[in-house]
């Protein structure tokens, strides 16, 4: 495990900052913030997939091609990230690409979060996202321990076989409807026996899904909502937007794949529900990992027909919403200009810079 003094060592070097982000997930968002506050970028690609840095050119000021994501690791690149002062800023790829135990302990660079936390997204970690839920007092779907007690609609959260940025959730009914179709998965090769050992199977929460992004860290004054946004999947909305009749005659498999996103907002009466949920996931955080958040999280929720908040997934890093930066009212309604996590995160950045507090968020 890498110790905090050392990269609080590492980072009370530099003389000024740069933000680093893999080329995949948010880093365009997290560039853009960046370059609105003025901060220099690099962007690190896989060969065969930098065509976008390339062609948004104002946001990336150098654009690094790799035979490999997890190249990034070498001794010589994380030299370089070193003595060109550079804070590497979390999303979804970073953890899946590099893995967390190449992020926990061999990944000697400064990273804006708690790299100690990013594991607790994953539901089969001890002390997981349900775990943080529940010392929160922030209700969560009830799991199915034991499928053979399926009893209502449950969904399946299993991790997919060849695509690690995907998960391949489906939705089950009963016990038998559990085995019919895990083992299907299992014959197409989505899944494996050993990950779906290792699935979460949650109850079905009806309701309106929206994801509630905030921002926090040791030096903020508060806990920042920041907006709202609802995913856009295949082949699931184009399968809804069939009559129930076309539905029942085709036999596909649904699939949840995030292949978009699009803004909402909530009713007004709901906010204080809405904040106070952020505010209660800090607090919890930060008693079991700390120093807590460093950065953006989002709460995937439901909302039910009782206007109860249900939380269904968490993010512990830069949650993949570039949508927010141009639609969400919230941060105007407390900054006076609309912005989204990528600017956030470089605001807060500049601020501990100025202050010298740069050590206190990062790890």
């Amino acid at each position: 495990m890498i110790k905090i003094n050392e990269i609080k060592k590492i980072v009370n070097d530099y003389s000024d900052v740069r933000i680093g982000v893999l080329g995949s997930h948010s880093a365009l968002e997290i560039m853009d913030g960046a370059k609105d506050e003025e901060l220099s970028t690099v962007v690190y690609c896989q060969k065969g997939r930098e065509e976008p840095y390339k062609r948004f050119g104002r946001i990336a000021d150098e654009i690094v091609v790799l035979k490999k994501f997890k190249d990034i690791v070498s001794a010589q690149n994380q030299k370089i990230l070193r003595d060109t002062n550079t804070v590497i800023i979390p999303h979804r790829a970073l953890t899946a690409y590099l893995g967390y135990k190449s992020i926990e302990n061999s990944f000697k660079v400064p990273i804006f979060g708690n790299r100690a936390l990013f594991q607790a997204e994953e539901r089969s970690y001890r002390k997981n996202q349900y775990y943080l839920l529940e010392k929160a007092r922030i209700k969560h779907p009830r799991l199915f321990k034991n499928p053979k007690n399926i009893n209502k609609p449950a969904i399946v959260k299993v991790q997919e076989k060849k695509r690690k940025l995907e998960r391949a959730f489906f939705t089950v009914s009963s016990y038998k409807d559990y085995k019919e179709k895990s083992e299907e998965k299992i014959k197409q090769g989505v899944i494996t026996r050993k990950d779906l050992e290792e699935a979460s199977i949650e109850e079905f929460s009806v309701g309106t899904y929206m994801n509630f992004t905030y921002f926090h860290t040791p030096i903020s004054d508060n806990v920042d909502f920041i907006g709202i946004e609802r995913r856009l999947q295949t082949n699931l909305y184009d399968f809804n937007s069939l009559p129930a009749k076309q539905q029942l005659d085709l036999n596909i498999d649904i699939q949840n794949i995030e292949v978009g996103h699009t803004p909402a907002t909530v009713r007004e009466s709901l906010l204080e529900k809405v904040i106070s949920m952020g505010d209660k996931f800090v607090k919890a955080v930060k008693r079991e990992y700390p120093p807590g958040i460093i950065g953006p999280f989002s709460l995937q929720s439901v909302i039910t027909k009782d206007l109860e908040l249900v939380v269904y997934d968490v993010s512990l890093r830069v949650p993949g919403n570039p949508i927010v930066a141009t639609t969400t009212p919230y941060t105007k309604y407390q900054y006076g200009t609309t912005f989204g996590v990528g600017r956030r995160i470089a605001m807060e950045i500049k601020r501990a810079q100025q202050e010298g507090r740069l050590d206190e968020i990062v790890t």
